[in-house]
């Protein structure tokens, strides 16, 4: 019996806090629905599910964006959209583990995306490799609850290679001049540094979690300087 008035009183507190959710201007919210679940996590697994979700959120515009300007690489794989095209890499987010890209080479597929003999969709290879190597970093899960724990280092070392991998998105350049994909406004056209701050939102979020997890935990993020001009990445 003690244990039954224990989920009621749960159940009415969380229900408490939907008064308290965010309305964004695309008309998401912020609240999730009560769970039993819920009960087996700690505040960590809850701040790692909600971190993890605003990090998909922005992966998935970034995805949009880059396809919005470079719309010949999703007509590459047979897509007639950006939406489908999109929709093609975040659809397997529910069954993560058993798709191909919870078990590619992350930075092959990086490097891939910059090859000059690459004839595939340079975008979803871009992404993919980018969604590939966060979700490593929060162990190929989508859910956390009491037993499990990230690693603040992996976390940190995700931000940096983020870093990386934009460094070579806006430098990398083909044999002819031109961008292998195309970002943030070139020369001559109106500024548009959309792309960097959807970038930097990705950062902060990931060094915030880590540092968050390094507190908690007491192990210390050994904090190391990424040279990006030689795209090499920190292990996940």
């Amino acid at each position: 019996m003690r244990k039954i008035y224990l989920l009621m009183l749960a159940g009415l507190l969380l229900a408490g806090c939907a008064n308290s959710t965010i309305q964004r201007k695309d008309g998401t919210t912020s609240s999730r629905a009560f769970s039993v679940a819920h009960l087996a996590k700690t505040d960590a697994d809850i701040l790692s599910e909600l971190t993890q979700k605003e990090v998909l959120k922005s992966l998935r515009t970034l995805t949009e964006k880059l396809y919005r300007r470079n719309p010949v690489e999703y007509r590459k794989a047979g897509h007639t959209t950006v939406e489908a095209a999109s929709a093609h890499l975040f659809d397997q987010l529910a069954n993560w583990a058993q798709t191909p890209l919870a078990r590619t080479n992350w930075e092959e597929d990086f490097r891939l995306a910059f090859q000059e003999g690459f004839e595939g969709d340079r975008v979803h290879a871009f992404m993919g490799a980018l969604t590939g190597m966060l979700m490593a970093a929060y162990n190929h899960k989508t859910e956390f609850f009491l037993l499990d724990e990230l690693s603040a280092q992996k976390l940190y070392n995700s931000a940096r290679n983020i870093e990386v991998a934009v460094w070579k998105l806006s430098s990398a350049r083909t044999v002819q001049g031109g961008r292998f994909l195309l970002s943030n406004s070139m020369d001559g056209e109106i500024q548009n540094l959309s792309f960097e701050r959807e970038f930097g939102k990705l950062i902060a979020q990931q060094d915030l979690l880590a540092v968050y997890v390094e507190e908690r935990t007491h192990r210390t993020i050994s904090r190391v300087f990424q040279n990006m001009t030689s795209f090499v990445f920190l292990p996940i």
